[in-house]
């Protein structure tokens, strides 16, 4: 299953979240887990990387919205 290091990165414009998935994690599992993090996190795929002996690493990112005070 995913193991999920939430390693959170902000650069300038977008924030950065990375997903590990285990050799062992199906695609169908993994697909599942990352479309529920692109649906109510509102994240979208950066950057996917396969290793040798199959774990995957995955990055994600969603803009930052800078709300400013309207008082």
């Amino acid at each position: 299953m995913a193991r999920d290091g939430s390693l959170f990165r902000k650069h300038s414009q977008y924030e950065y979240r990375v997903m590990t998935f285990d050799p062992g994690t199906t695609v169908p599992d993994a697909r599942r887990a990352l479309t529920e993090e692109a649906e109510y996190g509102h994240w979208e795929l950066a950057r996917t990387r396969l290793y040798i002996g199959g774990r995957r690493k995955v990055w994600l990112r969603r803009k930052i919205i800078k709300v400013s005070s309207t008082l």
